[in-house]
């Protein structure tokens, strides 16, 4: 499960679920016994995380809308993951 950033102890992971329920581009996001599965537009898919961190998650997707649609394309078309730097 290829990490791709981290911030405030939310760590945000990008992979392929062979098989799975999320067809759109997305991300997967951990905060302690939490998870969450969000598309690269910031739809939630399934899981919750807290609202505060929830928020962080939304405005660092916001920042990096297209940095996460190249790293998604990347991944998908080349297998390489990207590190996107976090929120300060």
């Amino acid at each position: 499960m290829p990490l791709i950033s981290q911030f405030y102890g939310i760590f945000i992971y990008m992979y392929k679920e062979i098989g799975g329920h999320h067809n759109k581009p997305h991300i997967h996001v951990k905060y302690n016994e939490y998870e969450m599965s969000v598309s690269l537009n910031g739809e939630v898919l399934d899981g919750k995380i807290p609202r505060k961190q929830r928020k962080l998650v939304e405005a660092w997707i916001i920042i990096h809308k297209d940095d996460l649609k190249y790293v998604w394309d990347r991944y998908c078309n080349e297998g390489d993951i990207i590190k996107i730097k976090g929120l300060e």
